[in-house]
């Protein structure tokens, strides 16, 4: 698992680049209602915990919601959001949020603008992997279920079906990412309470 982590580092020290930072302040995603929020005005004011999905049918991307969700009462007690972005439409972002009940906010980014911007990996081998593989056997007997009709739709196979998302502790100020994990491949999920740690 790869995990950079510091407590309380300004963006631009070593954690995430100013290069990063500029082009994220330039990242659109959108609400629920369609409306369009620049990414960094969801840590701007506030210090939140964004998870970034893999895409809005990924089963492995519903159990990340939910072990996130688990600790959501610790992050309200710390002022923290919880934020799930996901690289797909606003539809998509809608319906995955009916599905799955996600106590957190829900974006979409149609455009992966902000994946690109992280430097999110992407490709078949960090996809179809042994351990990925049991991560998705495991998570269907836990009961969780991949969206066959989210994961094939065009925009999804043409973009995200590939894409790995990650985890971000940022906030508050727009420059301030204080935790990032970069997926390595499909379900690597990092610690709880190392994020936790970091947020709150």
């Amino acid at each position: 698992m790869f995990v950079m982590r510091s407590i309380g580092i300004e963006a631009g020290s070593g954690l995430v680049s100013q290069d990063t930072t500029n082009i994220l302040d330039t990242v659109e995603v959108f609400d629920l209602n369609g409306n369009a929020i620049p990414i960094s005005h969801l840590w701007k004011d506030r210090k939140a915990v964004v998870a970034f999905a893999r895409h809005f049918g990924c089963v492995l991307c519903r159990k990340r919601a939910d072990y996130l969700a688990a600790k959501k009462d610790v992050m309200d007690a710390s002022g923290v959001a919880l934020v799930l972005i996901g690289p797909g439409s606003v539809d998509q972002a809608k319906t995955f949020s009916e599905q799955t009940k996600f106590k957190g906010e829900v974006y979409a980014d149609p455009s992966h603008s902000s994946y690109k911007a992280l430097q999110f990996v992407s490709g078949v081998s960090t996809t179809v992997t042994p351990k990925a593989g049991l991560k998705m056997i495991q998570s269907y007997m836990e009961g969780y279920r991949q969206d066959w009709k989210l994961s094939f739709e065009g925009d999804t196979v043409a973009k995200g079906g590939w894409q790995q998302g990650g985890i971000i502790v940022a906030g508050p100020g727009k420059t301030n990412i204080s935790y990032i994990q970069k997926d390595k491949e499909a379900g690597d999920d990092p610690d709880i309470e190392d994020i936790i740690k970091a947020c709150c």
